[in-house]
């Protein structure tokens, strides 16, 4: 099993005296960089009207070694008994810190690929074998057609929830290339992926994973004693709290019984309502940021039966008296639906523009790209990994100088030897152009010395890059870099998340008014002047 820190996903301490929450002056000087809210698009919190939340790895951390390994193994069981597949798979174990996201499966040649913000294949595997720098090269970027690395023949890793299936591809890929068993020979790559799709949905449809988190949500999730003080702070600060999730009610009350209140099983209640506005289950994102109208229903919370509504106004249920109260923010509690989409979550919330909501969620395509683009959301991403990437930088500050200066002189090295190579070869045809022999010799013996010194260079400068890419993740580097390019991943967290954090409750460490601004952007020729 590759090493790597068991606290990935821990939600960040408690403030102390060394690391106060907002009420002093630590977002101005913060002492633990692993707890900074960084900004790509200037936003003033004195604008946001509306927090809201997505659950699963936003407002809940689940525990990798655990959770995902409960969902790799449920997988396997689907395939085996639904699915046909032969019994020997059962046997294969999970590692949990293989996997990262940002890659993307190609489905077509059971690969993955960890992808520059450019669609550069850095990396590539086969299975569990990397491919050679040619075989990558041949595979994607020598033919005449450029990939487009997007659905149907390929899938982005962009959610935590993913890296099961993920690993569990790459298995079966392996699996497939050395058996016999006429039931993976028979299959395509692709259809791999497909089975074990559906083998995954199959564990969500029947309960598989949320039973066995419902009976012990500890051994699942990270506890978080932040997160009661900054809803609080938020709604001391006037802004209303919303949570839209797409997992259900009973699921939902779980989840969060255990978060707000640390309660499980009959020690549950509905407390934890009293911290928001309006709770939406079952939203099915990003389908709920269309502007199609979608139906809402309001659920009983006491017994989650689902009653009708229109538009989210509630109706009359025949057999009763009256009509249920309207809905209103001066409940004590917030009311929960299922379903609907944005007009109607605008409507509750009193928001007239999308500018005033401040989404916070953990999947770039789900949570953070539909809800900007289509509706306007401010927007932030909770990136667990970046802690420790932020750890590591912290733990190497001089070795990023080293690879630019390294990366300097291989620059200088080459740019000498293609000047002395363009003006011999401008002498190749015989003419000499008025240089003797003795020149010519001289700067074939200099090509030489310039070359030796060149690949001393680049060995020592390839060496250094891989070792510090290898203190983020063996295997696939850094999570926000691919060489020396910013990755996929990294390039869609600019584009699409005005802020990003490793945790929701780094919020804490920051005023709820607080005015987050934007870096200059910089092109390569105001690096020098910056």
């Amino acid at each position: 099993m590759l090493e790597q820190s068991t606290s990935l996903h821990h939600p960040p301490p408690v403030p102390t005296s060394s690391q106060p929450a907002w009420t002093d002056e630590v977002w101005a000087s913060n002492k633990d960089g692993t707890r900074r809210v960084f900004c790509n698009r200037s936003l003033n919190m004195m604008n946001i009207e509306a927090v809201g939340f997505d659950m699963d790895y936003t407002l809940a951390q689940y525990k990798p070694e655990t959770f995902e390994t409960l969902a790799h193994q449920g997988t396997i069981e689907k395939l085996v008994t639904n699915l046909g597949y032969p019994e020997e798979i059962n046997s294969l174990e999970f590692d949990w810190s293989y996997m990262v996201r940002g890659l993307t499966i190609d489905k077509q040649r059971g690969n993955l690929l960890k992808i520059d913000r450019h669609k550069y294949v850095k990396v590539a595997y086969h299975g569990f074998q990397e491919l050679s720098r040619d075989e990558r090269l041949d595979t994607y970027h020598r033919g005449t057609n450029r990939e487009s690395f997007d659905e149907p023949d390929y899938t982005l890793i962009d959610t935590l929830f993913s890296l099961a299936e993920a690993y569990l591809f790459s298995q079966l890929v392996e699996i497939k290339d050395k058996s016999s068993d006429p039931v993976l020979t028979g299959k395509s790559y692709a259809q791999l992926y497909k089975d074990i799709r559906a083998a995954v949905d199959l564990c969500h449809r029947d309960g598989t994973l949320k039973e066995a988190v419902a009976l012990d949500p500890g051994n699942f999730i990270h506890a978080d004693t932040n997160l009661v003080h900054l809803l609080r702070e938020l709604r001391l600060a006037g802004k209303k709290t919303f949570i839209v999730t797409n997992s259900l009610w009973d699921y939902t009350n779980v989840v969060m019984n255990f978060l707000i209140g640390d309660k499980v099983g009959a020690e549950k209640d509905l407390e934890w309502l009293e911290l928001f506005d309006v709770v939406i289950t079952g939203s099915r994102k990003p389908a709920f940021f269309a502007k199609e109208s979608t139906p809402i229903y309001e659920v009983a919370p006491e017994s989650g039966m689902l009653l009708n509504t229109d538009n989210g106004t509630p109706l009359a249920q025949v057999g009763t008296e009256g009509v249920r109260p309207i809905f209103s923010l001066e409940e004590e509690h917030a009311s929960v639906y299922q379903g609907g989409s944005f007009p109607v979550l605008h409507s509750m919330l009193g928001v007239e523009a999308g500018s005033h909501v401040l989404y916070v969620g953990d999947h770039i395509y789900g949570d953070i790209l539909k809800s900007k683009k289509s509706l306007g959301w401010r927007t932030m991403l909770v990136i667990p990994e970046l802690e420790h990437e932020l750890t590591v930088q912290a733990a190497s500050p001089t070795v990023a100088a080293e690879l630019h200066s390294l990366r300097n002189r291989r620059d200088a090295l080459d740019d000498q030897i293609q000047r002395i190579q363009w003006l011999l070869d401008r002498h190749a045809d015989g003419s000499r152009n008025g240089l003797s022999s003795q020149d010519i010799g001289n700067y074939e013996k200099q090509m030489g010395e310039l070359s030796h010194a060149r690949q001393v260079v680049r060995e020592e400068h390839r060496t250094k890059l891989k070792r510090f890419h290898e203190e983020y993740h063996p295997v696939w580097g850094s999570l926000l870099k691919t060489g020396y390019q910013n990755s996929r991943f990294a390039s869609q967290v600019e584009r699409f998340a005005c802020l990003y954090t490793s945790h929701v409750g780094n919020m804490r460490f920051y005023s709820p008014l607080k005015s987050y601004r934007g870096l200059r952007d910089l092109m390569p020729h105001d690096v020098d002047l910056a």
